[in-house]
């Protein structure tokens, strides 16, 4: 079941659920077809590397991908998540706003 993803990269997250709850972090990477984001900062997990031919292996920590319904668009006004919708302005282009206070984003 696809859904709509309103969230982008490069906007600014909390988690909602998870290990990592109450965190907020930039979206650096969004994956549409798995409905999953990759935040900075959150999710991290310790991978163990083989060593390359052009890097050292080791522990390595890794930023794994987080589902988007564990995710809110937070909004440094109100210090909390905030719901987005869509709407048309008035130049006939498509915006994202707030639901809480109706600005655009």
């Amino acid at each position: 079941m696809n859904f709509k993803i309103k969230l982008k990269k490069g906007d600014e997250v909390i988690v909602l659920a998870g290990k990592d709850k109450g965190k907020t972090g930039k979206i650096s990477s969004v994956i549409p077809k798995k409905n999953k984001a990759v935040v900075s900062g959150i999710n991290k997990v310790k991978k163990h590397q083989k060593p390359d031919n052009n890097q050292a292996g080791g522990i390595i920590d890794k930023e794994m991908p987080i589902h988007i319904s564990n995710l809110s668009f937070y909004d440094n006004s109100l210090k909390k998540g905030v719901r987005i919708g869509i709407k048309i302005n008035e130049k006939n282009k498509k915006v994202r706003f707030n639901k809480q206070n109706q600005k655009e984003v």
